[in-house]
């Protein structure tokens, strides 16, 4: 497997407050990495940074090889690691359909027909077909998800971020949105998923990084995560979640 994405000595501060203090760790081409602990450890900061909503302070983050604090285009940049966030961040004057061609057609430069096909493709996949000509306020949060992912998948990216997918759902919808979530790992998706949800990331993932105070604490496996935890830290976050 190749390496797709490494975070190297990756600081961030706002203002006095230094929020990641020398991150490292990396990402293989079909990696599935959950990012666990507690609110406000750094794991949405960090994941900011990687797709540059938020500047580092310090450090490097390089994609397929190449420094990405050093590059000129942005957009194109995103658009091969596209974000999905916990607040949809879809456009409500929209449809369904048009909010899932509006990067293939602005970014990409694809022609409409082509990014309605695509687009239909990949909402077809996470069940939205039926909802193509509904705006996002007459959707339930965890349909609103379900578009988020399917306007990411549509761009065709090497990598997806998922900042806390199912945070802002209700409880019954977290389930179909981590239900479309595993199945694009088993078809073997990069993604780099921020999440509260200990029992998904045990499950979907392959690679459990846990951060704590702006570090990472402790990353490996999940069952070296999960059913042995070296660090004290490690321990006491999980034992909070999980019955061990």
């Amino acid at each position: 497997m190749s390496k797709i994405i490494s975070v190297n000595g990756l600081k961030k501060s706002f203002g006095k407050n230094e929020v990641l203090k020398d991150i490292n760790f990396s990402v293989n081409t079909g990696d599935v990495t959950c990012i666990i602990g507690a609110s406000g450890s750094g794991k949405s900061t960090m994941l900011r940074c990687i797709n540059l909503l938020e500047e580092p302070t310090g450090g490097e983050i390089v994609y397929n090889g190449q420094n990405i604090l050093e590059t000129k285009n942005i957009p194109a940049y995103r658009a091969k690691v596209e974000m999905v966030f916990q607040s949809f961040n879809l456009f409500d004057n929209m449809t369904v359909l048009k909010n899932c061609m509006i990067g293939l057609r602005k970014v990409l430069k694809v022609d409409k027909e082509t990014a309605k096909k695509e687009a239909m493709f990949y909402l077809e996949k996470v069940g939205m077909l039926p909802f193509i000509n509904a705006k996002p306020r007459q959707l339930s949060g965890g349909q609103k998800q379900r578009v988020a992912i399917a306007r990411a998948l549509a761009m065709k990216p090497d990598v997806i971020l998922f900042d806390e997918p199912t945070s802002a759902l209700d409880p019954q919808m977290v389930g179909e949105v981590l239900e479309v979530i595993k199945k694009l790992a088993a078809e073997g998706l990069t993604m780099i998923i921020v999440t509260h949800e200990m029992a998904f990331a045990r499950d979907v993932s392959n690679h459990v990084v846990f951060m704590h105070n702006g570090v990472i604490c402790e990353e490996g496996t999940p069952e070296e995560i999960f059913k042995n935890p070296q660090k004290q830290e490690t321990k006491d976050f999980l034992s909070r979640f999980m019955n061990n």
